[in-house]
């Protein structure tokens, strides 16, 4: 069959020789997902799921030089890609709900070069592949997986035992211990959660209407008749457990197996079964703010208004609040006591998660509205579709604005985000011209999954409510509101709890979890919760991720041969504790590993999960051709107008869109001091949008109008 395939794919390369992809639109054939005539994707096709590990694209820059046994080829191939997941039916409606369990989904999609706005979805982003990026796609890869059966079954020891339970590992490595961060507020972390929503959803098999046997039911309680499933890889608790009682929680609930590519595709007999699985996200992979319009249109249209630009509000107390969830689904999103609690929803259905994260999505669809009032101001000819995608495209700008140029010197260290091309030292109103149609922005599942999620240990178990004085008389108990938004809009706690995401520091970023989030996560009414910090160990395993001593490698440090190699990172007295914990320095777990190194100089984190980090943030803005520092003449912004955008600051974002702060700081991430001090807001640079005026009415009527700007 392998023989035949490849003469298959010789003589296709011969009869496409010659064939150029159009100029003004590229035909999509979701079957195969690729570009029709196209040698490079059919070419990915064929070695995506016949290769017995991913190959990494040569085209991409590594900040780290690959190990040898990884040497990419000639040839454009990438991990997850292509896809045959989309949003799409087979008759091509986009807000039919596409048909997983079946490989005969065979049209075509027109992505045009001439689109000025994104789509919801992150398709068409790039135009020679235009499933990276997109909603309901596979996370890309640094390394192939690790599975006991290569396929979909968690690794094992190298002995051959079973590996330390997530949840030993957790309370053994990880315990409580409360040490303030010396400079970042947490504004720092919260900001951190906002960008892992936007790239990045764990699917689940609900999600996608597929099967999924009882593993750990809600009572916590163990399902032994699927015990030796391969859909069930349950978080077990243990006799002797020194918090939760082995009777009544013989598992975590919350825990499920992510969905991957061999579920959905199991009765395809084109693509090779014997494949190591890859898991799904179900979002767009750009930092796009899907968790503010949706990752598809049917969302985002639920989510608009369609009058004036304006996305759908509530107004309480002459305030203006996220819409409420539909009544049918109150329970299912939030801990609501009765049906007329308040509960929130948005693009992102995680947005009730937690009171902070909630403030920050609220600040963002009043960033949209007001930003689109004063565009129908000083534009009053243009329809709502131009006031909307206008608005929608310099609230994006900002929040990458924000994101690179304020909070990622934070975490990886000024030093190297210049040094590796995350940010440049630019002037003003100067673009940045290096998009890369070779570089697959698609989130990796090491970042979003791994190396991302040490950032947990910044998270506080309480939250200052702060007033204008800077005085707090009140917190707010994290466990207490998880799924509860309601506590938002009551007395002044929005503008109070804003305050907080800048007054109060975050946790420093070291091995100490707060037992807010590793005893009472997700409580509700109980008194026990979940375990993040378990749950983030296991859920690497789940993903197959290799182990620490691999990415330690693939990162330039010395890959361990005994325990005492750790020390370069890690503590000897936490190198003690691996050594009771694992049988062998191959195998700890990326997600342990990483979580105790000491941090890189700069940074937030160690280096091997920098070296991840940085990797992912710049293939984030190398890979998305709608990056607003781009002079591309069918997406840019005018220089005067990249040049207003430059000016925006998390400060005069929480300024211009709470109840009624006064004043701030004017580094908003960095905590109160006497280099940071408290400013009125009018003293903080804001946005003239006087260069978004319009001088080309004649486009009144055309529903996706360009505009001429003043130059």
């Amino acid at each position: 069959m392998i023989n035949g395939l490849a003469i298959d794919l010789l003589l296709f390369l011969v009869i496409s020789q010659g064939h150029a992809v159009p100029q003004t639109h590229i035909e999509y054939n979701h079957l195969f997902a690729k570009p029709i005539w196209s040698n490079a994707n059919f070419i990915t096709t064929i070695k995506n799921y016949f290769s017995p590990r991913p190959i990494i694209n040569n085209n991409v820059q590594f900040i780290h030089q690959p190990p040898v046994q990884l040497t990419p080829l000639n040839i454009n191939v990438f991990s997850g890609q292509p896809e045959i997941w989309n949003s799409f039916s087979r008759n091509g409606n986009k807000n039919s709900y596409p048909l997983f369990n079946e490989c005969d989904i065979n049209f075509t999609l027109t992505c045009s070069r001439d689109l000025s706005y994104r789509t919801y979805d992150g398709s068409c982003n790039n135009l020679l592949n235009p499933t990276w990026g997109m909603a309901q796609t596979r996370y890309a890869r640094l390394l192939p997986p690790i599975y006991s059966d290569s396929i979909w079954e968690p690794a094992i020891s190298t002995t051959g035992k079973t590996l330390p339970r997530s949840r030993v590992l957790s309370y053994t490595l990880f315990p409580q211990l409360t040490v303030s961060d010396p400079q970042w507020s947490l504004a720092t972390m919260q900001w951190g959660q906002i960008i892992t929503h936007d790239m990045a959803q764990l699917a689940t098999a609900q999600m996608l209407d597929l099967p999924s046997p009882p593993c750990c039911d809600n009572n916590d309680q163990v399902h032994l008749e699927n015990i030796n499933n391969p859909d069930c890889f349950p978080m077990l608790i243990g006799p002797d457990d020194p918090v939760f009682n082995y009777r009544k929680t013989q598992c975590f609930g919350i825990f499920s197996r992510t969905a991957t590519d061999l579920q959905s595709m199991k009765n395809c007999s084109f693509f090779q079964p014997q494949k190591p699985a890859d898991q799904i996200t179900m979002v767009t992979h750009y930092m796009d703010l899907s968790i503010v319009y949706g990752s598809s249109e049917k969302t985002a249209n639920n989510l608009r208004r369609f009058k004036k630009g304006l996305m759908k509000t509530i107004i309480r107390n002459q305030r203006e609040w996220l819409p409420s969830v539909p009544y049918a689904n109150v329970s299912a999103d939030c801990n609501a006591d009765s049906f007329n609690n308040i509960c929130y929803t948005a693009g992102d259905t995680r947005v009730n998660q937690n009171p902070q994260l909630t403030v920050l999505q609220i600040l963002l669809i009043r960033e949209h509205n007001r930003i689109a009032r004063i565009l129908k101001k000083i534009n009053s000819h243009w329809n709502d579709e131009t006031i909307f995608q206008e608005s929608r495209r310099i609230v994006i700008a900002e929040y990458q604005q924000i994101s690179y140029y304020e909070w990622m010197p934070i975490i990886v260290g000024p030093e190297n985000a210049y040094n590796h091309k995350l940010i440049y030292e630019i002037g003003e109103n100067e673009y940045i011209d290096d998009y890369d149609v070779n570089v697959n922005p698609s989130v990796l599942n090491e970042h979003s999954n791994g190396a991302f999620r040490v950032f947990h240990s910044l998270i506080a178990g309480y939250l200052k409510l702060i007033a204008e004085d800077r005085s707090s008389q009140k917190s707010l108990r994290l466990s207490d509101w998880f799924q509860k938004p309601g506590i938002i809009e009551q007395a002044n706690n929005m503008d109070d709890l804003t305050r907080g995401l800048a007054d109060q520091p975050e946790q420093a970023r070291n091995e100490y979890y707060d037992h807010e989030i590793t005893l009472y996560l997700f409580r509700g009414l109980s008194k026990l919760g979940s375990d993040l910090k378990a749950l983030d160990i296991h859920r690497g395993r789940d993903h197959g991720l290799p182990t620490y001593n691999d990415y330690r490698s693939f990162c330039g440090l010395k890959r361990a041969q005994t325990w005492s190699d750790f020390a370069d990172w890690i503590s000897p007295k936490n190198i003690q504790k691996l050594i009771q914990l694992y049988e062998s320095p191959d195998d700890v777990d990326f997600v342990v590993g990483g979580s105790l190194e000491e941090n890189s100089e700069d940074a937030l984190t160690g280096p091997t999960f920098l070296c991840v980090i940085i990797e992912q943030f710049y293939r984030t803005r190398v890979g998305d051709r709608y990056w607003f520092e781009s002079s591309d003449p069918v997406i840019a912004f005018t220089k005067e107008q990249l040049s207003e955008i430059r000016k925006t600051t998390l400060a005069r974002f929480m300024c211009d869109n709470s109840d009624g702060i006064i004043s701030i700081q004017r580094r908003a991430f960095e905590r109160l001091s006497d280099k940071n001090p408290l400013v009125s807001c009018d003293e903080l640079p804001s946005i003239d949008f006087s260069y978004w005026k319009d001088y080309a009415p004649e486009l009144l009527n055309t529903k996706h109008a360009r505009v001429l700007y003043k130059k």
